[in-house]
């Protein structure tokens, strides 16, 4: 088995801002703010969430926060969360069940429902509105609430929905964005894009609607009406460089802005103080513990896997550095910071059927977890870390303590649901209800397409601790999908308290937006 991460320790101390003691890096006291009262502020998703905390505050009280970090594992649900800690555990040389992830010290937890206005199960798009902006809303839209129509245009006027990090900048707050995904990607996008379609993240990608009326999402980044993010970390450079300009990193790659627009150099050009980078040298090169206000878009689109990480010839920071430079850029605020930070590439992997990649980045993602909870002050940071939405992976069988996680179940039982299945064939202890992991190529079929085999597979001999092994799934699709079940919401620091039960997961943005100061008490009847 890959040893994918040293101890989590030596993962927290990985980055190139200086390490400082958390005293330097924050004040005492969380400074007074007035209160704002946000566009969505009468949506009834908004309200009764609010309601609902606000009994909590009642009951417990709560503390003010300084800062808050939310942190995202981008396909996360708890059984991801269980292998995870198991394959952590097992890859360090020890017992994976009785292992303790970062996130697991957190001493607030509560179960999060994820469903959308209009979806049962829900993406990434509506799941990130409800977080940031407290209401619930349609499904593939971003910063509008449920009146919006999806992918038209002249629906957004009148049905937009401010974000956490708008209410923050305009209070005064630093703020910042890392993800592993495109910062253009859904989750990212949340925090200050207006669209009726989250696949618009360029004017190229909008595919006839028109520029005058709705903005791409690149664009909107870069025009923010609140100024600009004090730190923004991740990949996603094609939608912010014009057809035909030359990737930085690779030369058989170019933007894919139709309108000659080259973003990057638009935010360069706002202040001495604007910085670009894109990759591992400019990373460790830039100046996280002053001014600089710093785009770092280290791919053309997506991040690498944290397992393919080290391939990248330019090199990448990873996702534990990128939190570490952006707490100490934003701890230069005397007022406070909100960031983002999200393992965006947990669902990528998980859409592919790859277990052994989506347990590599949410290992990775622990990491940063780590690396925040050393260098912030839990009775000024609240710390709360969830996932958008889960997806079908299962843990099953009858697997004896210590099994790979990674590997066949072995109960030590022998027959039927100990090592094998009723057609005497092993399992793995880890599979997907759907995904491609169903079906196999098995040469070409008459019409001269790939034959497909969809017949359970004999995985005897097979190496399912490899890299690019599929783990077995149920119903054949392209691409494995979401589920339903709630995820956990874990949580430290003042207001941490407010997570607990079973909650909304629109209550998440105002259990920080009320530690924050930044929205009031609902009125009394």
């Amino acid at each position: 088995m890959r040893l994918a991460l040293l101890a989590l320790a030596l993962l927290a101390g990985c980055t190139t801002a200086p390490d400082q003691p958390v005293a330097a890096l924050e004040a005492a006291a969380p400074p007074a703010r007035t209160p704002q009262v946000p566009q969505q502020a009468d949506d009834t998703y908004y309200t009764t969430a609010a309601a609902s905390v606000d009994a909590r505050i009642g009951a417990r009280g709560a503390k003010p926060a300084k800062n808050v970090i939310l942190f995202i594992g981008d396909g996360m649900g708890i059984s991801t969360m269980t292998a995870a800690r198991i394959y952590a555990g097992q890859s360090a040389g020890v017992d994976g069940e009785s292992y303790h992830l970062a996130m697991d010290g957190l001493p607030f937890s509560a179960l999060s429902k994820t469903y959308s206005h209009n979806f049962q199960i829900s993406d990434s798009a509506g799941t990130a509105v409800a977080m940031v902006s407290g209401i619930k809303t349609l499904s593939g839209v971003l910063g509008v609430n449920s009146k919006a129509s999806y992918g038209n245009c002249a629906s957004v006027a009148g049905n937009t929905a401010e974000t956490l990090f708008e209410l923050a900048a305009r209070a005064g707050l630093a703020t910042g964005l890392v993800s592993t995904a495109r910062i253009t990607h859904a989750t990212p996008a949340s925090a200050y894009a207006k669209s009726p379609h989250r696949n618009w993240e360029s004017d190229t990608d909008m595919k006839g609607a028109s520029s005058d009326t709705c903005k791409d999402i690149a664009r909107q980044l870069i025009e923010w009406p609140e100024g600009s993010f004090d730190v923004i970390l991740g990949g996603g450079r094609e939608k912010f460089l014009p057809t035909g300009t030359p990737d930085p990193e690779y030369e058989d790659k170019t933007g894919e802005r139709s309108d000659k627009r080259n973003l990057i150099e638009e935010w360069t050009r706002k202040s001495p103080d604007h910085k670009f980078v894109f990759d591992k040298a400019g990373f460790d090169a830039a100046d996280f513990s002053g001014p600089a206000k710093v785009l770092g878009l280290f791919e053309p689109a997506h991040m690498q896997f944290e397992l393919d990480r080290e391939k990248d010839k330019a090199g990448e920071p990873h996702i534990a550095e990128m939190t570490r430079a952006a707490i100490s850029r934003l701890s230069q605020d005397s007022d406070g910071y909100v960031l983002m930070v999200e393992g965006g590439r947990i669902d990528h992997a998980h859409h592919g059927g790859n277990a052994i990649r989506a347990l590599e980045d949410t290992m990775a993602f622990d990491a940063a977890i780590a690396a925040a909870l050393a260098m912030t002050n839990p009775e000024e940071t609240l710390i709360i870390v969830t996932a958008d939405h889960s997806h079908t992976l299962t843990i099953a069988g009858y697997a004896q303590r210590g099994n790979p996680i990674l590997g066949l179940s072995a109960s030590g039982l022998g027959g039927e649901g100990g090592s094998s299945g009723s057609d005497g064939l092993p399992y793995t202890t880890l599979g997907y209800a759907n995904g491609p992991g169903a079906c196999r190529e098995a040469g070409t079929g008459s019409d001269g397409k790939p034959a497909l085999d969809c017949a359970r597979q004999d995985l005897t001999g097979v190496d399912t601790l490899s890299p690019d092994f599929r783990q077995p799934a149920l119903v054949p699709m392209y691409s494995e999908t979401h589920a339903g079940e709630d995820v956990a919401a874990l949580a430290s620091g003042p207001g941490a308290n407010l997570i607990s039960g079973v909650i909304e997961q629109s209550e998440i943005f105002h259990v920080m937006a009320r530690a924050l100061g930044l929205v009031p008490a609902p009125a009394a009847d």
